[in-house]
């Protein structure tokens, strides 16, 4: 008895075993690196190495629904109560990127790059290749200084390398990730970060023939679970509960209708579109979402140039503000401006003046003020040529090439590339750099008026104090006029950089404007009357609308091509979902026959796995199912179905299924607890790995229907799991689910009721086993 557990304890060596200080919701390994995220019940993420040597611990603030790897490893996708789909580095956990696609919890999260890409190259297909770098130096980064006010996309201004990093590997693969809330929308962005779907699975209805009858379903209620795109991109598994809604039309016309219990169901999606028209949706994808990082470029160039010169002129008024005091405390009735053009035309100077000039201000607060204001001026003329001004260019010129492609209508029309919105964004785009050649103008002459005011004054206040001034620098009475006159108490540079009323333009250099337009180029004859920051806003507002035409055509296309009900729920209030532990993966399929006419097919059969929830009253209780063929091929005319069948298995009694994965070469792994009638845990637990291509899938009817679930029609040929037939491996706690499987590393992470991670290695000699024997 001895041996055999000691066989029974082998398959899987115990790789170590440690404490962890918060029990774990959701645990997911890298799929190419030895690094496991974990979410902790207080929402922290902990990313270890596979020594368990913590890398980074981040808290989002909000709590953490699901997470999920990008194919390579290098982000990760993290969805937030508050509808949030934030973005992370691997390397430190820092904020990427955070978009607001969902208004509710994002329960579950799906990142799928096209595999096909490597072989396309091989094959001289035509790949999408950005022509930007070829004519502009690398995309300006985010200005990083004190001030900074990070714009709606949520980027980390001191992290654009890691974003740059992110932007540089969406150039080289095409990547979707999937985001589902709890209230049935499904959003589609590809790299992250370029919104290009969303839909809603109680808007899709499928129709079911029998024999008389016609039938409709949709689904109420639904509450996503788990989605999953197929390795070619064209299907979507989409698993929810919900009621099933059926409205039947009999041969006689007459009309039932009829609604279902509450229970699990699967759809499949066609997302057939993001494999046809991979190659546009990659070149505007790319084109998008580069001009969206550039316009947060500006955006914060923007608020770091505002702030900066707001503090500038604050400074300035601030030792100025007390000269207006001064001439009321005299009783004087007159402003600052005709104090100083009485001083400067050689009148006599007024007590407040001289005051204000010697004992107020004096020759080192003019100093002091004279460094302020053009040190404000050379940063934000610094920022403009660093920053904003590289940014608009490469907006333009990206902006140029959707323009040539919106024109090519017989493959980028039917993905909502519109080319009198692109247009119109292009002209907004050149008008933006119009502005920003107005602005450095603008605040080329503020600058240098700004200079002669402080030069004139100085100089006053050295003749005042009897002071020799022949070392001080000239200054222009006229533009001292100029500057009292516009300048002192307005402020145009500022005017330019806030989202102010229209502009004040005299009605003659209008008509010049409109004079120009006639030689073409632009239509825009009021861009006068704006300034820099609307401008800025118009333009981005045009980008939203071309771009939003391609997520509502997207969107349109994404149909639903089968519904099957599985099994009934029981009917928890709303506050307590039922957990159901599920894994959906895709196997490559030996026995389906490729056709030469179809290259982009791979031969991969999806495999769902999940537990079924003990009811009362079903005829199948302590079970765990498994189905594959939900989804076949919409990829071409001839659509290809897979046959669907299903198993169920039954865990062996005193033995209860925590949570499950399926692993690779069609593995499933199965962890248990084992039960006694006085508890639901006895302190010992179990994993066990089998091979679901050898069991005995039984075939089903593809027709849904209200009160026949599919997994029912299979309580008759239940397979029964034996321990001693399993390669098993028993756990010396009792466990809690997340069940955390690294198909590529060949790992499994368990974690125990009392805090306690334990790694185990899947992947053994079997020789080891026999020889120990």
């Amino acid at each position: 008895m001895e041996t055999d557990e000691e066989q029974r304890v082998l398959p899987f060596q115990l790789q170590f075993d440690r404490p962890v200080a918060s029990q774990i919701k959701i645990a997911e390994w890298n799929p190419e690196k030895d690094l496991l995220a974990m979410v902790t019940e207080d929402s922290k993420i902990l990313l270890h190495r596979f020594n368990w040597q913590r890398l980074w611990t981040i808290s989002p603030g909000r709590s953490i629904k699901s997470l999920c790897w990008r194919p390579d490893g290098k982000a990760i996708a993290v969805g937030l109560e508050d509808g949030t789909v934030s973005l992370h580095d691997v390397e430190n956990g820092k904020l990427l990127r955070s978009l607001k696609s969902h208004t509710v919890a994002v329960v579950c999260l799906n990142w799928e790059e096209d595999r096909q890409l490597v072989q396309e190259r091989s094959r001289n297909i035509l790949v999408y290749e950005d022509r930007t770098p070829r004519f502009f130096p690398p995309a300006p980064r985010v200005p990083r200084m004190p001030g900074l006010v990070s714009g709606d996309s949520g980027f980390m201004d001191d992290n654009e390398d890691s974003f740059r990093e992110l932007s540089n590997y969406s150039h080289q693969r095409f990547n979707i990730l999937c985001s589902g809330d709890k209230d049935g929308s499904i959003c589609f962005s590809i790299f992250g970060i370029f919104p290009i779907g969303k839909i809603n699975i109680h808007k899709f209805s499928v129709s079911s023939a029998l024999m008389d009858k016609h039938a409709d379903y949709r689904l109420l209620n639904a509450s996503i679970y788990k989605v999953a795109l197929s390795k070619d991109l064209c299907s979507l598994t989409v698993l929810c509960s919900a009621e099933l809604n059926g409205s039947m039309t009999e041969s006689a016309g007459s009309q039932i209708e009829g609604n279902g219990i509450l229970g699990f169901h699967c759809l499949v999606l066609d997302t057939s579109i993001f494999l046809k028209r991979k190659n546009e949706l990659h070149q505007v994808a790319q084109q998008a979402s580069s001009i969206e990082d550039l316009n947060e470029v500006i955006r914060s160039s923007l608020s770091v140039m505002s702030k900066q010169w707001s503090d500038a002129m604050h400074s300035f008024h601030e030792k100025f503000n007390s000269l207006t005091t001064l001439i009321i405390d005299h009783g004087l009735d007159s402003s600052p401006q005709e104090e100083f053009l009485s001083l400067l035309s050689g009148a006599r100077t007024s007590p407040p003046v001289h005051q204000f000039l010697v004992n107020s201000l004096g020759e080192v607060g003019v100093k002091r003020v004279s460094k302020v204001v053009p040190s404000a001026g050379k940063e934000l003329q610094r920022i403009v040529l660093d920053h904003l001004q590289p940014a608009a260019e490469i907006i333009g010129f990206r902006i140029g090439e959707l323009r040539g492609l919106s024109r090519w209508r017989a493959r980028y029309q039917n993905i909502g590339l519109d080319e009198a919105l692109i247009d119109k964004a292009m002209e907004k785009s050149g008008m933006l750099l119009v502005q920003i050649e107005r602005f450095m103008r603008v605040l080329s002459s503020v600058m240098q008026q700004f200079s002669n005011f402080f030069s004139w004054l100085l100089k006053c206040i050295k003749i005042l104090m009897q002071e020799p001034s022949d070392q001080l620098l000239p200054y222009n009475s006229e533009l001292v006029i100029i500057f009292l006159k516009f300048l002192y108490d307005q402020d145009p540079v500022k005017q330019l950089l806030e989202l102010s009323e229209d502009i004040e333009v005299d009605s003659e250099t209008i008509q010049r404007v409109q004079e120009l337009v006639r030689f073409g180029g632009f239509s825009d004859c009021e861009y006068l009357r704006r300034t820099l920051a609307s401008e800025f806003q118009q333009m981005e507002t045009c980008f939203k609308e071309a771009f939003q035409m391609p997520f509502i055509t997207i969107s349109r296309k994404i149909l639903c091509e089968d519904l099957q009900s599985l099994f009934p729920l029981p009917s928890p209030p709303l506050s307590l979902p039922v957990t159901i532990p599920i894994a959906i993966s895709y196997y490559e399929d030996a026995s389906q026959t490729v056709s030469s006419c179809q290259p982009c097919r791979r031969g991969f059969l999806d495999y769902v796995s999940f537990r079924i929830p003990n009811e009362p009253s079903s005829d199948i209780a302590n079970c765990v199912g498994i189905a594959r063929g939900f989804t076949h091929d919409v990829s071409s005319t001839n659509k290809v179905y897979v046959s669907f069948e299903a198993v169920l298995l039954a865990v062996p009694a005193g033995y209860h299924c925590i949570d499950l994965s399926l692993y690779k070469e069609s593995q499933i792994v199965l962890l248990l607890n084992e039960v006694s009638a006085s508890s639901e845990s006895s302190g010992d637990a179990f994993m066990m790995i089998l091979q679901a291509s050898d069991l005995p899938f039984a075939s089903l009817s593809r027709s849904p229907c209200l009160h026949r679930w599919k997994m029912h029609q299979l309580k008759d040929s239940i397979v029964f799991l034996q321990m001693e037939n399993q390669k098993v491996r028993n756990i010396p706690h009792s466990v809690v689910a997340p069940l955390a499987v690294s198909a590529s590393r060949g790992v499994a992470c368990v974690f125990a009721a009392r805090k306690r991670a334990l790694v185990y290695i899947l992947e053994e000699d079997e020789d080891e086993v026999s020889d120990s024997g």
